[in-house]
């Protein structure tokens, strides 16, 4: 059994490093990366840290308009597919790595597991809920997270192939935060950035809805940022740098704490440490869960749902006073967490079962 893996972007770095581990023993496994995110910061040091095997394959697409970028990834997984002859394309998340891997497998009459399956925002204008959608409606395996997805699976009118596997990052977080703690070099990383932890906030920007308004979206961010009473420290990613430097230099704010992104030992730390997480981002948001860290949303929406409940992450609009007001004025609930909504911290085993149940 070959399994071809196609990751692009720094959250399917994550998702693989538990799964791949899990699939070893029982499968070859051949990974493409297809160069989504091409920083060092934000790919290399993440297969360096988790364990993941070099990459096959770079196909160094790197950054540009969603169809170009779309496109050639398409081209070149197509390629890879042609030479490797797998028996199973496997995809991750919401990206357009993962769209274009569907699609190129799908193409070719090569089964598509997708891990994340089932996920939905309803909000069809964010190019991950169109990525989510189309690669679901093309896939073989649909390795649900949560049984909220399984049932939007079925609302759509899915059943075939479908399992509710539990959620990979738990497996990952659970493991990978013990690394963390044990390693003194990673560790250092507050005495690094001067921080004492449960006295500052995380935060992260960096989705096409957050940013798409300019430094006067992100300065309404900022003025909510510099009025909590913990500093703010933001891993700055790359396309966001350059309005964040703006806007902190028009706003004068001196609440805020930008730093370079940082792999992701040192990030499971920052959070387990943060008193509070404020972000655009679906894994971030997630990982604070996990880790009981209260988190604010910076959404209208989001597709994981269950953290939602007891407040343990609450959504804001992009405005200074409901982003200020959610950071104040939310009280997590402790009674809510008895439920485990992202299943038992064994999903990969279970989907490395799944797509190799010979072996």
């Amino acid at each position: 059994m070959k399994i071809l893996t196609i990751v692009g972007a720094r959250p399917q770095f994550v998702k693989a490093s538990v799964v791949s581990a899990a699939l070893r023993p029982l499968c070859d496994e051949v990974i493409v990366h297809t160069g989504q995110h091409y920083d060092k910061n934000m790919s290399d040091v993440f297969f360096e840290e988790l364990g993941i095997p070099k990459p096959a394959y770079n196909l160094g697409v790197g950054s540009g308009s969603h169809g170009r970028q779309t496109g050639e990834m398409l081209i070149r997984i197509e390629e890879v597919i042609g030479q490797e002859k797998p028996d199973i394309l496997m995809v991750y998340g919401d990206t357009n790595s993962t769209l274009a891997g569907a699609l190129a497998a799908s193409k070719l009459h090569i089964p598509v597991a997708h891990v994340e399956a089932g996920l939905r925002s309803y909000n069809m204008r964010m190019p991950e809920e169109q990525n989510r959608v189309l690669t679901d409606h093309i896939s073989a395996w649909l390795l649900c997270p949560t049984q909220t997805a399984v049932e939007n699976l079925a609302k759509e009118g899915i059943a075939r192939g479908v399992t509710m596997t539990g959620d990979v990052m738990l497996d990952s977080v659970l493991h990978f935060l013990s690394v963390a703690r044990a390693n003194p070099e990673k560790a250092r990383i507050y005495e690094t950035l001067g921080l004492t932890p449960k006295q500052y906030r995380l935060a992260t920007l960096h989705r096409a809805e957050t940013t798409d308004g300019g430094v006067e979206a992100v300065t309404r961010i900022f003025r909510a940022f510099e009025q909590l009473p913990q500093r703010v420290v933001i891993p700055i990613h790359p396309r966001t740098r350059g309005l964040a430097e703006e806007a902190i230099a028009k706003g004068g704010f001196r609440n805020i704490q930008l730093i370079d992104p940082v792999g992701y030992l040192e990030m499971l730390l920052l959070t387990s440490g943060a008193c509070q997480v404020l972000t655009d981002s679906g894994g971030l948001q997630k990982e604070a869960y996990f880790m009981e860290v209260p988190c604010v949303t910076l959404r209208t929406e989001t597709e994981w749902v269950e953290t939602l409940h007891g407040n343990w992450n609450i959504l804001a609009s992009l405005t200074t006073e409901d982003i200020l007001d959610k950071a104040l004025s939310t009280v997590p609930d402790p009674a809510a967490r008895d439920s485990k909504p992202f299943g038992d911290g064994h999903a990969s085993e279970k989907i490395a079962q799944i797509l190799c149940p010979q072996a």
